[in-house]
């Protein structure tokens, strides 16, 4: 075991605590990567919240990049010294799910309690989302990993590991969007302007965004977005039709957790559209939607969960489309800030004005 320092959540809606922690070493396909940088998602922050549940004390954090400093046996072609984003997809890759091509739903349970993390005293502390990247190093399945180039900025390459596959890979995979097709984003934050971005990208005729706060919008439309309308409207999709020519979104894609926004989504769509759920409400909140309408003009709900992405395929991807300047990466950080600065920067995110805010280490 070794000591590293880490923002330890040891109460729900309290500041984490930094404090030094016990990292284990890489077992049978794990590797060690040292982090340059993380990112703070929105699910880091509701799980620090108890929104949906989990072991105390823990360690939280997702969207990373860094070095591979150690290896375990059977850990596939990566060696030290390889740059790498981290995600928190651990799939086994032999499960019907994995074996399927949806490896974002692996039926294989990892205990995030019994994972490489102890306290310095010894006692077991959780690895948040199989991941536990607010740390200085994680140790995680080379299976959550894929290489990036040397040259890409490791703060930069940190947003491809959640909040950019999440929001195009829902656009791509998920909504299956066809050159032509109109499409609503709800939701103009971190994961809602890389849907936006992802539908651009995809060819979609028309796009526009939904979002509670002007300036958000403003944003929306450097990303892609063709029109904005203010949620706070008495009536936001007769907006959106306007918008659309007069008729409902092929797609709608609900990036933020509110229920009035998953309520109000179906209202988006028109005849055969499809509501794309991503945005990950608290546990125990429900919507109603009134079916019959659904089914008599074929629309659909459908779960998204991290885009249905396959890293190895789609991370790749993404990367050559930010190096041929048609994803836009580096606009979306808001900030960048330290690891003893962790609370300020959950605190301004928790504004809704930021996009991404990063912490990066070694510097």
């Amino acid at each position: 075991m070794q000591t590293i320092k880490a923002a330890v959540c040891r109460e729900f809606n309290a500041p984490l605590v930094i404090e030094e922690v016990q990292l284990a070493d890489p077992k049978m396909g794990e590797v060690e990567v040292t982090l340059d940088a993380v990112a703070i998602c929105h699910s880091d922050i509701s799980y620090a919240g108890g929104a949906w549940g989990g072991n105390l004390p823990a360690v939280y954090g997702h969207e990373a990049a860094g070095v591979i400093t150690a290896t375990g046996e059977g850990s596939g072609d990566f060696k030290i010294g390889d740059p790498v984003v981290v995600t928190l997809i651990r799939a086994c890759g032999s499960c019907p799910s994995c074996a399927s091509g949806t490896p974002t739903i692996c039926e294989t349970p990892y205990n995030t309690a019994k994972g490489p993390l102890r306290t310095a005293d010894g006692e077991p502390l959780d690895q948040g989302m199989a991941c536990g990247a607010f740390a200085e190093k994680v140790v995680v399945s080379h299976r959550q990993i894929v290489k990036i180039p040397k040259t890409m900025a490791k703060d930069v390459a940190s947003l491809l590991s959640c909040g950019v596959i999440t929001g195009v890979g829902a656009v791509v995979n998920a909504a299956q969007l066809r050159p032509g097709q109109d499409v609503v984003v709800i939701g103009a934050g971190g994961v809602g302007l890389n849907a936006i971005q992802g539908a651009r990208i995809a060819g979609a005729r028309r796009i526009v965004a939904v979002d509670m706060i002007e300036d958000k919008l403003e944003v929306a439309k450097e990303f892609g977005a063709t029109h904005g309308v203010l949620a706070s409207l008495d009536a936001p999709w007769k907006a959106a039709y306007k918008a659309l020519g007069g008729r409902g979104a092929d797609a709608v894609l609900v990036t933020v957790g509110a229920i009035p926004a998953y309520e109000q989504a179906t209202r988006y769509l028109g005849p055969g559209g499809k509501a794309i759920m991503i945005g990950m409400p608290h546990s125990g909140a429900t919507a109603s939607y009134e079916p019959v309408i659904m089914a008599a003009v074929g629309q659909g709900l459908i779960g998204s969960k991290m885009g249905d992405v396959v890293i190895q395929r789609d991370i790749p991807w993404m990367i050559d489309l930010y190096e041929q300047g048609r994803l836009k990466l580096d606009e979306l950080i808001s900030g960048r800030w330290e690891l003893d600065q962790i609370n300020e920067a959950i605190a301004d995110t928790k504004t809704g004005s930021a996009k991404r805010n990063v912490i990066l280490f070694n510097r």
